[in-house]
């Protein structure tokens, strides 16, 4: 894969009005000759800027496909790559209806300018929330057929032929009757001249006539990443560029108040220190240099006014806040009036901590602040946002600013945040060369941005025969959107922190949902790997389950009877259950848990097997997964991510959470913030729906499902209910 970070000559161009739901294409001509499709995307505002008449100009487009004389194809892409295989999937749908294959597609990340790269799904330039597919799935097919028709026509122009005798295949045009062809590269000139077709004349193929969507594709990223050649942020090496560690004041809202500067400017290799109001930096020759000055230090800090909260304090405050009523987020037939009738109510408190991310590669950026500019390296699922948050801190404006993304080494949705971005140009601004900074690990985990902690107080009304007749719950948390995106905020809740809790995929007589915000003291919280679904899924399946033991049940059966009005969900849990062999929670010596869930556009289904390890500990030696996640681009993509999300959940399940002591975040690394090892990660089988339905999201599910599901084995495995995560914590 060819992957380079443009450098764009913008112009002047007016923005347009944003255009409606469709989707517009423009040709361009290119400096030096060529085929430049401009696509805009649905919901987000579009414009083409024009480069100069140099050859080796570029411009700046939306989605956008270039074709050169030499037939070289290019995706500017709009979406980040962080492992989940978005580098692949689209340029598969740009492939699949141009007719080329997808090893001929170079790939551009794109600048920052959320007008021309805003992801529709999301409303702003980011990468999360397992949208990517899912608002890529017609522009790009769309812009993929839309240059092919223009090099036919280009093609059967030049024959004097109708183009519907003419066809494409692998980069050339054929017209079989005369056995004629010409190559893209041969095409563009005469493609750019072409009128760009109306939208709704474009036919894509049926699913019938695929050549590629749907069959397994090698990852395009996968050399750069075995022969070192792939550039992550932590990569970037600059002339004359110094390396900076930092030490962040280790209570949140703590102030610096004293250091040792002498001391670290002894240490070979230290060149600078820089004290901020809530950071010191060490500016070195090399890491290793940097870590040494910032051990020198003697760092002073005044904790301030976050110095006592502990774990405890935060819970007791959520406890409390959790006893008023709360928002109303989904009322429905009097559930309150159902429970008063009901023949059994059952009740339960559930309590999910707080969690770090732990990306393999830390939080790092480079900065280069010059009088008249700022230039920002780092790997970011949000590239405008930090553009913007760049410009503030460095004083200059925002085009003067510019974003050169790359790779990501796991987001998880910390990457979302640009705390680091800031954080790294308030430090470059005190040094004349370039300089990367780089987090620790200990740093990276101790000053992460967390998963709320979540309180919840559920209860169902069973009648006679043991079916549930009424449903509420009540979440109390934190508002990650709210924060994020205040106008999301909306008659006390916002949708991501409900969803999940808001519309189980069971069919219940009544339902009442409600929500509390509470943010706690001195914490920070952000998105991580799907916050509403990862909780409310864990809580909905774990409750459902303890139904089903109070009415003597199959957990199985118990949800089949309750979906019978969900067929897609009905239909995933049934194919899990027979593809584990399902025979009860029970078998052998392993507990076997069941979850199901609607997230993130995809209905999915695991059933996990637990058992007592060699040293008394929970093991996960099998997960069994079925997914109908719509229309499938790549399915090797589709089991890497759920592999990737079922090790990611299973690791917060058994050890995750973070621990507040006076202030303090307790784990600082892998050794108390624990993720799988290899010979602990479990086997994992996928079973894909064949499904016509359009694409949904893979990114986050998985680690939804797998966590009740293995709650749910433990207890059939042990007897022991998991109402507060971490397992570990539990059993």
């Amino acid at each position: 894969m060819n992957l380079t970070t443009p450098n764009p000559v913008l112009d002047d161009a007016p923005v347009p009005a944003r255009p409606g739901r469709r989707l517009f294409m423009k040709a361009l001509g290119a400096a030096g000759g060529g085929l430049l499709l401009q696509v805009a995307v649905p919901g987000a505002l579009a414009h083409a800027a024009a480069a100069s008449a140099s050859s080796s100009a570029r411009f700046v487009p939306n989605a956008l496909v270039r074709i050169d004389r030499s037939g070289k194809v290019t995706l500017v892409m709009p979406y980040v790559e962080m492992g989940q295989g978005t580098y692949t999937s689209i340029p598969m749908l740009i492939a699949e209806e141009l007719e080329i294959d997808i090893a001929d597609v170079a790939l551009e990340h794109a600048p920052a300018d959320a007008t021309r790269y805003g992801n529709p799904a999301l409303g702003g330039q980011m990468t999360g929330g397992s949208t990517t597919m899912r608002a890529a799935w017609m522009p790009m097919r769309q812009a993929g057929a839309g240059a092919r028709i223009m090099l036919v026509r280009a093609a059967a122009q030049q024959w004097q032929v109708d183009p519907s005798t003419c066809h494409a295949e692998r980069g050339t045009v054929i017209h079989a009757a005369s056995g004629r062809k010409l190559s893209y590269g041969q095409l563009v000139d005469a493609a750019a001249k072409q009128p760009v077709p109306d939208v709704k004349d474009i036919v894509l193929k049926p699913r019938d006539q695929f050549r590629l969507i749907g069959t397994p594709a090698k990852r395009l990223d996968t050399k750069g990443k075995l022969d070192g050649s792939a550039q992550y942020g932590i990569d970037v090496v600059l002339p004359g560029m110094k390396v900076a560690a930092l030490a962040i004041s280790p209570v949140n809202g703590g102030r610096l108040v004293g250091l040792d500067e002498a001391a670290a400017r002894k240490i070979k290799g230290v060149r600078q220190v820089v004290r901020l109001d809530d950071c010191a930096a060490v500016v070195a020759d090399n890491m290793g240099a940097a870590k040494k000055g910032i051990a020198a230090l003697a760092l002073r800090w005044d904790d301030g006014p976050n110095a006592k909260v502990s774990t405890e304090s935060i819970v007791a405050n959520m406890t409390k806040a959790a006893q008023a009523p709360g928002a109303k987020v989904r009322l429905e037939n009097d559930p309150q009036a159902a429970l008063k009738g009901a023949a059994k109510v059952v009740e339960a408190t559930y309590e999910l901590p707080f969690l770090a991310h732990a990306p393999m590669e830390p939080m790092n950026c480079t900065v280069h602040v010059q009088a008249d500019r700022c230039d920002v390296w780092v790997g970011t699922q949000i590239i405008g946002l930090a553009q913007v948050v760049a410009a503030k801190a460095s004083g200059l404006p925002v085009e003067k600013v510019t974003i050169h993304n790359f790779l990501i080494g796991g987001g998880f949705g910390r990457r979302l945040e640009v705390d680091g971005v800031e954080r790294a140009v308030r430090i470059a601004k005190h040094v004349k060369h370039p300089v990367k900074v780089i987090w620790t690990r200990e740093e990276d985990i101790q000053h992460d941005m967390f998963r709320p902690y979540f309180y919840d107080r559920m209860q169902a009304g069973l009648d006679a025969a043991g079916k549930p007749v009424a449903w509420t719950a009540h979440i109390t948390g934190s508002s990650v959107l709210g924060r994020f995106m205040p106008a999301a905020f909306n008659n006390g809740f916002d949708s991501e922190t409900v969803d999940g809790a808001d519309n189980p995929p069971y069919a219940f007589p009544s339902i009442g949902v409600t929500y509390t915000r509470h943010e706690p003291q001195g914490v920070p919280t952000a998105f991580w790997r799907g916050v509403g679904p990862a909780h409310n899924v864990f809580v909905v399946e774990s409750f459902i389950d303890e139904l089903a033991t109070t009415a003597g049940a199959d957990p199985l059966q118990y949800r089949l009877d309750l979906l019978a009005h969900n067929p897609r969900a009905r239909n995933v849990l049934a194919l899990a259950a027979e593809k584990a062999g399902w025979k009860g929670p029970k078998q052998g010596s392993a507990g076997r848990g069941l979850s199901v869930q609607f997230a993130f556009g995809t209905y999915m289904a695991m059933v996990v097997d637990a058992v007592v390890g060699p040293e008394n500990e929970i093991r996960v030696p099998r997960v069994v997964c079925a997914v109908d996640c719509g229309t499938v681009v790549n399915p090797d993509t589709v089991q890497a991510q759920v592999q990737s999300a079922v090790v990611f959940g299973i690791s917060a399940a058994l050890y995750g959470a973070v621990t507040i002591k006076d202030g303090r975040v307790e784990q600082s690394n892998f050794h108390d913030y624990r993720v799988l090892r290899m010979h602990e990660a479990p086997l994992v089988e996928t079973h894909i729906v064949d499904s016509g339905e359009t694409p949904g999201g893979m990114g986050e599910p998985g680690t939804a499902a797998v966590m009740p599901a293995l709650a749910n084995a433990v207890h059939a495995l042990t007897g022991k209910r998991v109402r507060k995560m971490p397992i570990g914590a539990t059993v």
